[in-house]
């Protein structure tokens, strides 16, 4: 019987060998399992139900369905200028190591530097955003039928227990992973879908297409304060409303980041990620109006006493039992989309130290589950500390979102950018745009670089230390960091993705952890 792995494996792990790379993670994955995974982490009910009072009070229902349609067109600019790349250049390190492979060879480490540090930036982010969100959803629904009382305190200890329990499962590897990943696409779709259409078919009543298309709400201002409408302009409030439709379509280089685990990964990553925009874009839109059309009382619906719009339409369709039994659903569905964020925040970083961007310490496989389990909690600690600040700010989770979606547009930007400007780099893969292609990734950057400006304005009036949007702040550190280190010592070391098999060819053990840097200066690499 022969024991010769498959022509797509063999096929796979040439490519990454031509890329510089061996195999050493489980390639187990179908295009199923990596469109889920992105669907899963796009996950359009967590960005919905976690971001509905912030469309509802910047905005309101008319900016909210308008924005969902305007940003998922631009967005698929994005996603087919990624897809292209990423067809090109299978890799786990996704957006940095493609900038590495795209820029001139002078800048490739400087553009693989930058690019790394606003990925890492925004995957800690997106992680926190939805799994701090579904603290919040958690405290919310316990009001609903006892006298529990949130605190920030309690909040931020519940999400800790949620970000150890994604921990948890993360360390035990892939084959649990693909599992729950089957269940996930199962509840994403067939579980959101039946409980839209139970929303529109329960409701007593129904708004009308103006209301949901047409209706401007400006609840900005601090009580006793008017709106950002009044103190700017009602297209201010607009342009920062859309934030809850960018963010949810978020987190898709997740099929790029598992590429190594991915069989046909040149076909399987691109379609991975083209199909779960445009899924995610088309379902997401039939929710968001499925529960707008449906709000039966919208004052109360804005100025909820549970403290949380959406659950505030179950009860009033459902009454508080079918409430909590929906709520559960949809809690449900965050959780498993904060467990995959997890995994293409902690598959994210491994590359990066491979390369060692961060510390070689986290380039660490288990051998038992052939998962990155340092990264894994790494990612965990880091995404806990983003939070920390909920304790003395009102602002703190729209400005995880802010920072999430900013930091991975950014690194999403960078190597789109450097592809439209230095296009005889890319070398195409079989998925390829041909002459569409500048074009496409000018239209791309363009729209990330005007969600980088609006996302960082203030959205609440007048602004505080308490409602302060510190995204700016975040976004500043990160990108004073990165281009500061850059030219004051990483200039001199790092030299970007690097060359695992040439080390493998000259017999260095390259998972003894400083032999590679050993070899580096003794001159054999």
């Amino acid at each position: 019987m022969s024991t010769s792995p498959p022509p797509s494996k063999v096929g796979d792990e040439s490519r990454l060998a031509e890329l510089g790379y061996k195999q050493e993670l489980r390639r187990d994955w179908g295009l199923l399992h990596n469109f889920g995974i992105s669907f899963s982490i796009i996950s359009v009910i967590t960005g919905i139900t976690t971001l509905f009072e912030y469309g509802l009070i910047t905005g309101g229902p008319g900016v909210m369905s308008v924005g969902w349609i305007v940003v998922s067109f631009f967005t698929m600019f994005v996603a087919l200028s990624m897809a292209e790349i990423v067809s090109a250049i299978p890799t786990s390190g996704g957006p940095y190591f493609w900038s590495a492979m795209l820029a001139p060879k002078a800048n490739a480490a400087f553009a693989a530097w930058i690019t790394g540090w606003f990925n890492l930036m925004g995957q800690v982010a997106v992680t926190t955003g939805i799994s701090f969100g579904l603290a919040n959803l958690i405290s919310q629904t316990a009001t609903v039928n006892g006298g529990y009382e949130p605190s920030a305190g309690k909040t931020l200890g519940i999400y800790a227990a949620i970000l150890f329990s994604h921990g948890t499962i993360n360390t035990f590897g892939v084959h649990i992973l693909r599992y729950l990943n089957n269940s996930s696409i199962l509840f994403h779709s067939v579980g959101v879908a039946s409980l839209a259409i139970a929303v529109l078919s329960k409701a007593p009543t129904h708004q009308s297409a103006k209301f949901v298309f047409a209706t401007f709400y400006d609840g900005t201002g601090s009580p006793g304060y008017e709106g950002w409408s009044m103190r700017a302009s009602p297209a201010y409030v607009a342009v920062c409303g859309v934030l809850m439709s960018q963010y949810t379509i978020t987190g898709f280089d997740a099929s790029a980041h598992l590429s190594e685990e991915t069989r046909k990964a040149s076909w399987s990553a691109p379609l991975g990620v083209l199909t779960s925009v445009g899924f995610s874009a088309i379902f997401g839109f039939f929710v968001l109006i499925s529960l707008l059309f449906s709000i039966q009382d919208f004052p109360n619906t804005v100025v909820s006493p549970v403290g949380q719009p959406v659950l505030q339409i179950f009860i009033d369709i459902f009454g508080d039992t079918g409430a909590i039994v929906l709520m559960t659903l949809v809690m449900i569905c965050v959780w498993h989309c904060g467990l995959f964020s997890m995994t293409s925040n902690s598959r994210m970083m491994f590359a990066f130290s491979r390369d060692h961007g961060i510390p070689s310490f986290f380039h660490k496989v288990d051998h038992r589950f052939r998962a990155p389990v340092r990264t894994i909690w790494l990612a965990a600690t880091l995404s806990f500390l983003l939070a920390v600040p909920s304790l003395g700010s009102t602002v703190a989770f729209t400005a995880a979102t802010s920072i999430a979606t900013i930091g991975l547009y950014i690194s999403y930007g960078l190597p789109i950018l450097i592809g439209v400007i230095c296009p005889q780099n890319l070398h195409r893969g079989p998925f390829n745009l041909g002459i569409a292609s500048r074009v496409i990734g000018i239209i791309a950057c363009l729209w990330i670089g005007f969600i980088t400006i609006i996302f960082c304005l203030p959205t609440t009036n007048p602004v505080t230390s308490q409602t302060l949007n510190y995204t700016p702040v975040a976004v500043g550190i990160i990108g004073t960091f990165a281009f500061g280190s850059w030219f004051l010592w990483a200039r001199k070391w790092f030299v970007g993705p690097i060359r695992q098999i040439e080390a493998e060819r000259l017999g260095i053990d390259i998972e003894d952890p400083g032999v590679l840097e050993e070899a580096e200066e003794q001159g054999k690499l």
